[in-house]
């Protein structure tokens, strides 16, 4: 029987019975004494009004237990601040997923004020797009032993800098792809029997080229932008990128900004390592007029870098199946890309060409106005105008 079923049921048991007939089935079948009587109100009614439909619904709108993050309004923002550090992400999926159990993050919530059940705990990380994986081969190298660490400081700084309304961009240049009739991964839908026809071998074509993506990811605002490079992926083509978005996007939304925080990868053009990111990050800084600050994540761990699973995801997802034929069908796939969540991308083509193999002196490196962190001042780092000491 449903709920109603049950306590009319109750309550004319209750009515059979005579004076004391509430209480003595409510002990009966351990249904409390309210709920019987609210049954033989229902009866009273149902015999008063025959006329009157019987409602569908088990119960009233708006009846039944709350949702626990409606009882408590901080339980979602606690259970992110604890998942969040230590998420991974898959380059060619929105799905994320954590590490920490659900029965540990049920226990550290309790312990933080927020009672909640394990049960609950996955309910909510279903619900914000987190789900249960298994192993997989994709660790890029050796571990390094302050990763953890690492990752606690990265977070501690995002926060800091959205606290005090600075801009917080993550950044990566996307797998390079060959323009022209070439096999795309992915399916989509065409007419039966008529799929769409490429070429057998992905040789490049040299009137085409290729495309080199470099994208830059606003944590706060959910708004990405992306450089479609057609020469070489260097430390000058990425600070450009970060320019154009400033200069186009960045600088309308933080118009009040002194500062402006990069979240990167350890190596490829914009790694920890490169002397020529670092020049390329002091012209930057001069003409942009702000600290830029560098949060480098640790070797082995690219793909745990936000905007590849907050935005290049989504972006080979929406051309999956289709194949890249020009740089325009490119820009516009990319632009064309959004979410539920209200992701939106500008692209724009970057047809300048980019030296390879500069080399930077000890003369030149001396010269960038940097200071670097306590905590791995190779990862950790600010480059200030040069007018600023």
């Amino acid at each position: 029987m449903g709920e109603r079923m049950r306590r009319q049921w109750a309550a004319a048991e209750a009515g059979a019975y005579g004076w004391g007939g509430i209480s003595a089935v409510s002990r009966a079948i351990g249904m409390s004494h309210n709920t019987v009587a609210k049954g033989m109100a229902e009866l009273t009614a149902r015999m008063e009004h025959p006329e009157v439909l019987i409602e569908k619904r088990l119960r009233r709108k708006g009846a039944g237990r709350k949702l626990a993050t409606v009882l408590d309004p901080g339980l979602a923002g606690a259970l992110d601040n604890l998942v969040d550090p230590a998420t991974r992400g898959d380059p060619e999926s929105p799905l994320r997923w954590t590490s920490k159990s659900t029965p540990r993050l049920a226990s550290e919530l309790t312990a933080q004020g927020h009672p909640v059940s394990a049960r609950t705990v996955a309910r909510l990380l279903k619900s914000s797009g987190y789900s249960l994986q298994g192993n997989r081969k994709t660790k890029e190298g050796t571990s390094h032993p302050d990763q953890d660490a690492q990752f606690n400081h990265i977070n501690e700084t995002v926060r800091d800098f959205q606290q005090r309304a600075q801009p917080v961009i993550s950044v990566d240049t996307k797998k390079k792809e060959l323009v022209g009739e070439y096999k795309n991964g992915g399916r989509e839908w065409r007419p039966k029997g008529q799929p769409e026809e490429v070429l057998v071998h992905d040789f490049l074509d040299k009137k085409l080229g290729k495309a080199i993506p470099y994208g830059i990811y606003d944590l706060t605002e959910n708004e990405g932008w992306v450089s479609v490079g057609i020469d070489h992926d260097t430390a000058q083509f990425a600070a450009e990128a970060i320019g154009r978005w400033w200069r186009k996007m960045g600088v309308q939304r933080y118009p009040e900004a002194t500062e402006l925080l990069i979240m990167a990868d350890g190596g490829g053009s914009n790694g920890s390592r490169s002397r020529l990111w670092k020049v390329a990050l002091q012209g930057l800084a001069d003409e942009l007029g702000l600290t830029i600050r560098v949060c480098h994540f640790p070797p082995g761990t690219s793909k745990w870098n936000k905007i590849e699973h907050r935005m290049f995801c989504h972006i080979t997802q929406n051309w999956r199946g289709r194949p890249l034929v020009s740089h325009e069908v490119i820009i516009n796939l990319i632009a064309g890309t959004s979410t539920a969540t209200g992701l939106k991308i500008h692209a724009e083509l970057d047809t300048d060409t980019y030296q390879t193999g500069i080399k930077v002196s000890d003369r030149d490196l001396a010269a960038v106005n940097i200071r670097r962190a306590d905590f791995h001042g190779e990862w950790n780092y600010a480059i200030f105008p040069t007018a600023e000491n």
